[in-house]
């Protein structure tokens, strides 16, 4: 019977020995990309409030919007993770702070993605009044409105929040992790979430696409600059890419539900990783990628600031400069 037990006493020891080693190798492959990104979109951030042009241009304010809102859905999203897998709990005064936060900045990112779809749809369809209409005060009220937006879905979620009797609980200490799933304390809350998500993403859709239509119908007019049409033309197929993969995120935790229920609870642990990086990750590092390399006038800034003491010349078509780097 010794024998026995020591034999179990190994085999357990060994399991838990492993169940450390995959959550260390887990949290190490998916905080340093992040770690990255993170590092990455601070500095273009920064890029984005180091000239003058990109300070007075309307895209550019929308582009910082967008950016920030994605910087810090994808910080909120780590310390998530590396509490749960800390194996951390939470009260749900704190855990509703941030998983709110993190649904404001999930809301943000899209709507943002709409106005600078309209943007460009009114660069390229009425390029004479375009100044006139897409003005900073203009945007700056747009850049109000996407918030204002945000922050009643999150006001309306708190009363739902509200009708939960928090009370007749013996402690606000959480029995499991905090996640957004973790807060959906009735039926209500569940269903409003299904609800606004399905209305946010199909009106965000339509307008994108109708954008889109636009440009190509301006596109086959003889009056308009082709090279223009086709670049905004470009732009807008990238922020609908973009609108499906912060889509894709809204699929998450009913595509966990249904995993939890066939797999095991090691594989299901090993692909909620994957998809971490796949579905919340990876989209929230998109923008800065893609702006600062297809953007000429961020690409040579942005490359100025990621470069510090190496020397570099760049001129610039919009800014007609010279940036020499020398840190």
């Amino acid at each position: 019977m010794s024998l026995a037990n020591l034999s179990l006493t190994n085999v357990t020891a060994n399991q838990q020995y492993q169940g450390v080693l995959e959550r260390v190798l887990f949290s190490t492959l998916t905080t340093l990309p992040c770690c990255i990104f993170l590092f990455i979109n601070g500095i273009m951030l920064f890029t984005l409030r180091s000239k003058a042009l990109f300070c007075e241009t309307s895209r550019y304010i929308l582009l910082y919007n967008l950016l920030f809102a994605d910087t810090v859905q994808m910080a909120l999203s780590q310390l998530l993770y590396i509490i749960a897998t800390c194996r951390i709990t939470l009260t749900y005064p704190v855990c509703g702070f941030l998983t709110m936060l993190a649904n404001l900045t999930t809301v943000v990112s899209p709507v943002t993605l709409v106005v600078m779809s309209l943007e460009r749809y009114v660069a390229v369809c009425y390029p004479l009044r375009h100044a006139s209409i897409i003005t900073i005060t203009n945007t700056g009220v747009a850049i109000i409105v996407i918030w204002a937006i945000g922050s009643l879905n999150i006001l309306t979620r708190v009363l739902l929040l509200l009708e939960f009797p928090f009370q007749a609980l013996d402690s606000l200490q959480m029995k499991d992790f905090c996640s957004d799933i973790a807060m959906f304390v009735g039926s209500m809350s569940d269903d409003y979430d299904k609800a606004f998500t399905c209305v946010l993403f199909i009106s965000a859709s339509v307008a994108i696409i109708c954008s889109y239509i636009g440009v190509i119908v301006a596109a086959r007019s003889a009056s308009t600059d082709k090279a223009s049409n086709h670049k905004a033309r470009n732009t807008l197929l990238l922020h609908l890419v973009q609108l499906g993969l912060s889509l894709s995120s809204t699929i998450y935790n009913p595509l966990l539900t249904a995993l939890a229920r066939v797999l095991t609870r090691i594989v299901f642990v090993r692909i909620q990783n994957v998809f971490y990086v796949c579905i919340f990750i990876f989209p929230r590092c998109l923008s800065s990628l893609i702006y600062g390399i297809r953007d000429q006038s961020i690409r040579p800034v942005l490359i100025y600031y990621l470069c510090c003491r190496l020397k570099y010349s760049v001129i610039q078509p919009r800014l007609k400069a010279v940036i020499e780097i020398d840190c």
